[in-house]
C-alpha cells in the first residue's frame, strides 16, 4: 500500500475518534492532539484544525467559542448527524474487525 492510502485510512480513524470524544464532552484542538498522540496518531495542527472545520462545515460537529484564560478557545460538540455517523461507523468497524482479525 502506498503512503497516501495509509494516510487516508488513518484520517478516517481520526475523524471517528474525534466524534467519539465529542460525543462525551466538548473537545478542543490541543486536547485532541494530545489524546490522539496517546493512541499513536501524531497529527499536526495543520491537519487537525482543517479536519475539525470540515467536520463542522459538514454538520458532524458544532463549534462554540469560549473564553479561557483570556483567549478564545473553539470547542466542538457532536451533532445529531455526527452521532448518527458515529453509530454507523461503530457498526462497520465491528463488522470489519470480526472479518479481518
Amino acid at each position: 500500500m502506498d503512503d497516501l492510502m495509509i494516510r487516508d485510512f488513518f484520517l478516517g480513524f481520526i475523524k471517528i475518534h474525534i466524534l467519539h470524544h465529542a460525543s462525551h464532552e466538548p473537545v478542543y484542538g490541543a486536547f485532541l492532539i494530545e489524546e490522539l498522540a496517546n493512541h499513536g496518531y501524531n497529527i499536526s495542527p495543520g491537519t487537525l484544525y482543517p479536519t475539525l472545520h470540515q467536520m463542522a462545515d459538514r454538520g458532524y460537529l458544532k463549534k462554540e467559542d469560549r473564553l479561557v484564560r483570556g483567549k478564545i478557545r473553539k470547542y466542538y460538540s457532536i451533532t445529531p448527524k455526527g452521532a448518527d455517523a458515529l453509530a454507523k461507523a461503530r457498526n462497520k468497524i465491528r463488522e470489519l474487525v470480526q472479518e479481518v482479525l
